[in-house]
């Protein structure tokens, strides 16, 4: 057990942290090798679009769950690179409707078979489909926990029920 595994819950961010930027460091590689300019934060709201003709800003920030100047800045990026386009939307003149261009939607068709081989593959390394199955519904169930609970709060509390006791010693 190395230093990290042995702080349990102290360093899980730290853990989940190193995780993540090490698979999102191997799917930049894929990219790369594969001669794909594609940023692994671009995936969210690519994927969203890929699945639907077009999305308002709003509709993007509900589905991944990001603020609304993150999503904005998201596609103000896709932009610049010509992989979508905005318009207005001809029920309400406020919104933005965002779409993959010709280009995005020729980008797309390199990225399907590459994403499919990456849940492929990431299911292998996770032990299977069983197994990888199992660590997904984990992963979602500890997501609930935390945006149910209010962890500083309860962390408070415990810190006072621990200073009362020691001031009562």
């Amino acid at each position: 057990m190395n230093y990290y595994q042995s702080l349990g819950y102290l360093v899980l961010g730290s853990r989940l942290k190193r995780l993540s930027e090490l698979f999102l460091s191997e799917v930049n590689r894929t990219y790369r090798s594969e001669g794909i300019v594609f940023e692994t934060t671009w995936f969210p709201i690519f994927y969203l679009l890929s699945e639907n003709n077009s999305l308002s800003i709003q509709e993007l920030c509900e589905e991944i769950e990001v603020s609304h100047p993150a999503a904005s800045q998201l596609v103000t990026n896709l932009k610049g690179k010509g992989l979508v386009m905005t318009t207005t939307s001809s029920e309400d003149a406020r919104k933005q409707l965002v779409k993959l261009t010709p280009e995005g939607k020729k980008l797309l068709k390199k990225l399907l078979p590459m994403w499919e081989s990456i849940r492929e593959t990431m299911e292998e390394v996770a032990g299977g489909k069983p197994a990888s199955d199992a660590i997904l519904n984990e992963l979602t169930t500890l997501e609930a926990a935390f945006k149910s609970a209010d962890i500083a709060a309860r962390v408070k509390a415990k810190i006072n029920k621990t200073n009362k006791s020691v001031t009562n010693v």
